[in-house]
């Protein structure tokens, strides 16, 4: 009898048993921050549970660029951080919103939330299923999109702002980054850019000041920093089918 637990394999392919411990160790803590955010939003804890949704990214960044140097990528490690990002950018992020401004909404409330987290698994599936360009992503990164939320979450409660008088305005800004999801909008992914050059005294002068802004003032410059990346995808994107029908154009003098 074969234990149905493990697939059963042939002689000639060796049965590969274990998984990488450091990558999967910071998507656990990704999924554990998530995890997290979510009873600390049943609490009605709404600043912890946005910090936690950051946390969570911070992890996530981690966990892929440590698999890459230590030349630990795997199978098990993408599906296990596609289930990881389903928690903690597509439930978690909705459930706080219902839980501070959504509710009030009543049946549109959690209809909203939940078209969110499906949009994210749809999002998800399809990036796992696409070949796409490493420079850009198709449709907004989840994590992104869970930036947005959980940042917009962090100044209401930072600045003692009712969820019931930005009701409306959650509802529009949870399903507007539901459908930024699932779109053809392409958002640069940041992965062509080398760590190990020399970038221009400019750059290293806006970085001290992101960084300062945001121990000064953290939900609302992060909230201010995902919505000007969120706004670059359509613009970016409609400034490139412009460039296309310009080169069509001139193809056809």
């Amino acid at each position: 009898m074969t234990d149905e637990r493990e697939p059963m394999t042939s002689d000639k392919t060796p049965r590969q048993r274990g998984v990488y411990l450091l990558p999967n160790l910071f998507t656990t803590i990704a999924l554990f921050a998530g995890f997290y955010a979510i009873v600390a939003a049943m609490n009605y804890r709404m600043e912890t549970a946005a910090i936690a949704i950051f946390i969570a990214m911070i992890a996530d960044g981690l966990d892929g660029r440590v698999a890459r140097l230590t030349n630990t990528q795997s199978a098990f490690g993408a599906q296990y951080d596609s289930l990881s990002d389903l928690i903690a950018f597509g439930l978690a992020p909705s459930l706080i919103m219902f839980h501070w401004s959504l509710m009030h909404l009543g049946k549109l409330g959690w209809a909203i939330a939940f078209f969110y987290t499906a949009a994210t698994a749809l999002r998800l599936a399809r990036f796992n299923t696409q070949v796409t360009d490493k420079a850009y992503f198709q449709g907004l990164p989840c994590p992104s999109a869970a930036g947005l939320m959980a940042s917009f979450v962090w100044i209401g409660s930072a600045y003692e702002l009712d969820g019931v008088s930005v009701a409306p305005f959650a509802c529009a800004l949870t399903g507007l980054v539901a459908l930024l999801m699932v779109s053809l909008i392409r958002y640069y992914s940041f992965k062509q850019i080398d760590h190990m050059k020399r970038v221009p005294f400019v750059t290293a002068i806006a970085i001290v000041l992101i960084i300062v802004g945001i121990a000064l003032e953290p939900p609302l410059v992060l909230f201010i920093l995902f919505s000007l990346y969120i706004s670059a995808g359509p613009i970016m994107t409609l400034w490139m089918l412009r460039q296309v029908k310009k080169q069509r154009f001139v193809k056809k003098q």
